[in-house]
């Protein structure tokens, strides 16, 4: 709540730049709780500091442009990889979805019912309990 309140005072901000002392008298929280919004923001790369009390909203790349040629390679691989991936999930929801009427079809099945049982001697039998 309190991350969402300090963005939206960098979306209000003056030319996109926050006074953190002013920010903080604003949200009336210590300054190092922005401190610890701030620092995720930026390791995150969604602002920079502008000067030592100041910030500002990094520039955004148009929308899936990558930055360079290496960037561009990479987000092709992981692209592939999610492809890959989003299959393998389709196939295991699938086998799933399988196995699951199988069960269900076999637990129902009337010629299976009189096998639903335990035994004492099936337990006692048991390699553990010798």
């Amino acid at each position: 709540m309190l991350t969402k309140k300090f963005i939206n005072l960098i979306n209000k901000a003056d030319d996109g730049v926050l006074d953190l002392n002013h920010a903080a008298d604003m949200l009336q929280v210590q300054k190092r709780r922005i401190y610890d919004i701030t620092n995720v923001l930026e390791g995150v790369g969604l602002i920079e500091k502008k000067s030592k009390n100041n910030i500002i909203w990094k520039p955004a790349l148009p929308s899936g442009s990558p930055e360079n040629e290496e960037d561009e390679r990479a987000l092709e691989l992981l692209q592939g990889q999610m492809a890959s991936l989003r299959d393998a999930d389709a196939s295991l929801d699938a086998h799933i979805h399988q196995m699951t009427s199988c069960i269900k079809a076999m637990t129902e099945a009337a010629a299976n019912k009189p096998h639903f049982y335990v035994t004492d001697d099936d337990i006692t039998n048991l390699p553990c309990f010798k």
